[in-house]
């Protein structure tokens, strides 16, 4: 991925899913990682929990009910994402819809292949993490606003919860870009550096 839309602020509903320790084979179970590409993947998001037996979808599972379709948001238990470093995790939450997953706390591999695939991970303190959720589970029509330039998230009551991010992540995120976009970016200024060393190009020519 070199590109993906800008994440400025994010108001939605959000699916509340207060499960901790939630890693990443729950997430996307092993038999999906043969793919070589993200195509797909969202339907393979929390699949063990979201099949019945015999594969038929359980229309009792979070992701399944009707109030909680097209929503963008993931609130989370606490560590999330922990176990192994597999990428897709990110890529099926991505698949799925989800531009943001809130939580009390995240595996540290996790967050940085979430914020490196376009999927920003918010950490909010317990308290408001719990309000949220009563909120979110007495009213699922409820939207949540993230606001990545001011880093803040705007609780049901009005009032607002920072959050930290690192400024690289952050300049992706707005930009819609990601590690190899932001590269990729600076070459117009690479090259201008160049052009004003040209005996610097041919010395490596003749090399």
């Amino acid at each position: 991925m070199t590109d993906s839309p800008r994440f400025t602020k994010l108001r939605s509903r959000a699916v509340p899913l207060p499960i901790d320790n939630v890693d990443t084979d729950r997430i996307i179970p092993a038999r999906y990682l043969k793919v070589t590409d993200k195509n797909g993947l969202g339907e393979g998001l929390f699949s063990d929990w979201r099949r019945r037996a015999d594969g038929t979808p359980d229309p009792e599972f979070v992701l399944h009910r009707p109030e909680h379709q097209g929503a963008r948001i993931l609130l989370a238990g606490d560590n999330f994402g922990c176990g192994s470093s597999r990428e897709h995790a990110a890529w099926a939450l991505l698949g799925a819809g989800f531009r943001a997953v809130l939580s009390t706390r995240f595996a540290d591999i996790f967050r940085n292949n979430s914020l490196k695939n376009g999927l920003l991970v918010v950490e909010v303190p317990v308290e408001a993490w719990r309000e949220l959720l009563t909120a979110v589970e007495r009213e699922p029509a409820l939207e949540i606003e993230i606001d990545l330039p001011a880093q803040r998230v705007v609780l049901p009551d009005g009032s607002e919860v920072p959050f930290a991010i690192d400024p690289f992540s952050k300049r992706c995120l707005l930009g819609g870009v990601d590690q190899l976009g932001f590269l990729l970016e600076q070459l117009p200024a690479v090259e201008r550096f160049e052009a004003g060393h040209p005996s610097r190009i041919d010395s490596r020519a003749q090399g």
